[in-house]
């Protein structure tokens, strides 16, 4: 990703912010205690929110992004036809799922890949665990993520709100943090559990960028107070059901799944895909049971996404 906006910078002093919400190419950024309308040179945008960008003044409470300052981390997705960016340096990222409706496997998988491959800490939050009848199947789906080393943290915004709040924010003070999630798992209560204003918020931003109607249309980034000198904030992305990850490699993605790790380079041939190749260790797992089999497919699938191109 190019970190320089404009090939012709104006002369003149800028100001660094945050970008706190992005709709098209238009980007509402938090500077020093105000918030300013700004946009981009040209037509193509490559800023993302979360991002430190240095601006320009164009007027009292607008102004033009010049430069992207270095990101430490990086979270977005992709398909053959182009690709998403999610938010930018970030420390971690929460997948909300819960015990009804049912979530997809496919979907956290995916999310998991995707933090491993940016380095960004993962976790799991399972919502509504007072729906008891839901609850052992939902435990005992998420029980092959808590296997592999990820964090899962049980919750209930409405039966156990208080509880919730505070587990939630010893999760995340000094973090940066994005939350993603289907429809119905229950994100959106979790945000306005941790910003009670965060609709209040919202509306704002949608006024400010003018996006009208659209206004869950955007991923917005919410600022709280900081813990012990770290920032802290939480980004609350839009609903999706599919997470594309054509832009990482088969070498990237054979190291995105922690349990592959141990067998990497043992295999008999040097250049093996963990396919059908004879000696493969990582299949010898697959066989033992220390791979689940839900995820070697998924890993076989991506690889063979990320191999697919354009047709013309």
């Amino acid at each position: 990703m190019s970190k320089k906006i404009a090939a012709q910078k104006k002369s003149g002093p800028t100001e660094q912010a945050t970008v706190i919400a992005a709709h098209g190419r238009h980007y509402l950024v938090q500077a020093k205690g105000i918030k300013l309308h700004c946009v981009t040179r040209g037509k193509k945008s490559d800023v993302a929110v979360g991002d430190i960008v240095e601006y320009q003044l164009t007027s009292a409470n607008q102004g033009v992004i010049e430069t992207i300052v270095p990101r430490s981390t990086l979270l977005y997705r992709s398909d053959q036809y182009k690709s998403k960016m999610l938010a930018a340096n970030l420390t971690q990222l929460i997948i909300v799922v819960a015990t009804e409706p049912s979530f997809s496997d496919d979907l956290i998988s995916r999310a998991l890949v995707a933090s491993e491959s940016s380095g960004i800490k993962a976790h799991i939050v399972l919502n509504k665990i007072d729906v008891a009848t839901s609850l052992p199947k939902a435990r005992e789906r998420i029980a092959l993520y808590a296997s592999l080393g990820y964090p899962v943290h049980e919750v209930s915004v409405t039966a156990q709100a208080e509880a919730t709040r505070e587990k939630m924010l010893s999760l995340i003070q000094g973090q940066r943090t994005i939350l993603i999630g289907q429809s119905g798992m229950g994100k959106s209560s979790l945000i306005n559990l941790l910003i009670p204003d965060a609709e209040i918020a919202t509306r704002e931003i949608s006024a400010a960028l003018d996006t009208g109607k659209h206004t869950t249309t955007f991923t917005r980034l919410f600022q709280m107070a900081e813990y012990q000198d770290q920032a802290t904030y939480v980004i609350d992305s839009p609903g999706f059901q599919e997470f594309g990850l054509h832009h990482l490699s088969e070498g990237m993605l054979e190291r995105a799944f922690p349990e592959f790790q141990p067998h990497l380079g043992h295999c008999k041939f040097y250049n093996c895909h963990h396919h059908t190749e004879p000696g493969c260790t990582v299949l010898e797992a697959l066989k033992r049971g220390e791979i689940s089999q839900m995820r070697h497919d998924l890993f076989k699938q991506l690889v063979h996404e990320a191999a697919q191109t354009i047709g013309y």
